[in-house]
């Protein structure tokens, strides 16, 4: 299976509409990284995508998984744990901190995959489900 897993900082205790809007970022972000262009014809517009597993999920189930982490140290090394296995569909989100944090850019959550299941759970296997 073919899955997408949103790691969500729970220790900065977001407003759920924040969280949501934060979550759609990273799995964006995660998406559109491996896209080679994005092209515009009038009002539509495509993605040219690279990978077979970006391109499996996106026609199967759209697959995502949203879990919880502690802090941004654990934030950050799922991070780089997602970076150094391969996965090439990763994303860090950071907010500019308008609306809140109180100015302060904040590192609010990641997105690892679409990829193969078993890959992320290697990583995220562990974190509870929000």
């Amino acid at each position: 299976m073919i899955k997408q897993v949103i790691v969500m900082r729970t220790d900065l205790n977001m407003r759920k509409g924040k969280m949501v809007a934060q979550g759609a970022h990273a799995s964006m972000a995660a998406i559109l990284i491996n896209s080679e262009e994005i092209v515009r014809n009038g009002n539509d517009y495509k993605v040219i995508l690279l990978n077979d597993p970006l391109r499996a999920w996106l026609n199967g189930s759209f697959t995502k998984i949203c879990v919880g982490c502690s802090g941004e140290d654990e934030l950050l090394n799922l991070h780089f744990m997602a970076l150094d296995s391969g996965i090439s569909n990763v994303s860090l989100i950071e907010d500019n901190g308008v609306t809140e944090f109180n100015g302060v850019p904040t590192k609010t959550c990641i997105a690892i995959g679409p990829d193969e299941s078993e890959k992320i759970d290697r990583i995220t296997g562990h974190l509870k489900l929000l």
